[in-house]
């Protein structure tokens, strides 16, 4: 009997399963505006349109120095769009409702957005290098392909990702209603963070709302492949072997060794079930199953040659004369006795 937590959880009764999202229209639609608002972030930018020249009047007012007295609670605030802090904290309360649901689907959802997040948004980055407010060279200027990696905005993509998915994997409509309005509050506060701290133009936060939405609207399109990665990695603990549940192997058992016979059957020679022209012996024979401490163990007689009929079927031979050799001295009985000759005459 298993005595480990698991045992325990399999006798409770297993949560509601977390239903998985189809590519329905409204999220095709909410897509489809979404990705059009990244393209024309982009195109404003590439362009150095309005968005730009927003951007520095924001920078050059200088919000830090504005409101001074909640620069120091900000700093702390933004570690909620740090990819490492947030995918730890988001991982342990994933891995425990994998835990309690038995089911990998969590965790794996978790590990493809930050995947698709790393992907997409790195490859903007390294693909625009645009550089950051304080380290502009010239005013008015998007400051692009100079060999910077803050556009789009990482925290606060990482923010709509990270926290956005705690709502995508709600269980229940309104625990995932209330999930996603902490996720907007915490992504919108990050964003504006980093706006507030001068590492981000207004429009690298943009961009980033965006390209997390894209990531969390996009991933019904990745659950097949989510599905798929679960079942393999099922399979492949169960070729392995589970800890308290690896079946036992069958111990090998020589040739010559005698099988049992259970209790109540006659015991059956190997070398009659192999010869067809074997008969046993019958009830005078010597065959029988000796039952000991539950196990039972076959006795075989010696083979019987068949121009020799058995002991048990043999007539009896009566000998017609006494079986001891005769002798000189002795006669038989009921005759007479030979003359002695008398010593001393």
């Amino acid at each position: 009997m298993r005595t480990d937590i698991f045992a325990r959880l399999d006798r409770e009764p297993e949560p509601p399963k977390i239903e998985t999202p189809r590519m329905s229209r409204h999220r095709i639609a909410l897509f489809g505006g979404t990705l059009a608002f990244y393209l024309a972030i982009v195109i404003a930018v590439l362009m150095s349109s309005w968005l730009v020249t927003l951007d520095w009047k924001v920078m050059l007012f200088r919000p830090y120095q504005q409101w001074p007295e909640i620069h120091a609670f900000l700093d702390y605030y933004v570690v909620l769009g740090q990819r490492g802090p947030t995918a730890v904290m988001v991982a342990c309360w994933l891995g425990w409702r994998s835990w309690r649901q038995h089911t990998l689907r969590p965790l794996l959802t978790l590990g493809a957005s930050l995947l698709l997040l790393n992907v997409t948004v790195g490859a903007v980055k390294i693909g625009l290098g645009r550089l950051g407010p304080h380290y502009a060279t010239q005013i008015g200027s998007a400051e692009l392909f100079a060999g910077g990696d803050i556009f789009p905005s990482g925290h606060t993509a990482n923010a709509v990702v990270t926290w956005g998915i705690l709502a995508y994997l709600a269980a229940t409509p309104r625990a995932r209603r209330y999930l996603s309005a902490m996720s907007a509050i915490v992504s919108l506060g990050v964003g504006l963070t980093t706006v507030y701290l001068g590492t981000h133009w207004l429009s690298d936060v943009l961009l980033g709302w965006a390209a997390g939405l894209l990531i969390l609207l996009g991933l019904p399109w990745v659950e097949p492949l989510i599905t798929r990665a679960e079942n393999w990695i099922f399979a492949a603990r169960a070729r392995l072997g589970a800890p308290g549940s690896r079946p036992v192997q069958p111990v090998p058992v020589a040739a010559d060794t005698p099988r049992p016979v259970p209790v109540g059957q006659p015991a059956v020679d190997e070398t009659a079930a192999r010869n067809p022209a074997f008969e046993p012996v019958g009830a005078g024979g010597r065959q029988q199953a000796v039952v000991a401490g539950g196990r039972g163990r076959a006795h075989t007689p010696p083979p019987v040659h068949q121009n020799h009929p058995a002991r048990s079927e043999r007539t009896p031979v009566t000998p017609a004369g006494s079986r001891r050799p005769p002798h000189a001295d002795r006669t038989p009985r009921g005759g007479t006795a030979p003359a002695r000759p008398v010593a001393g005459g």
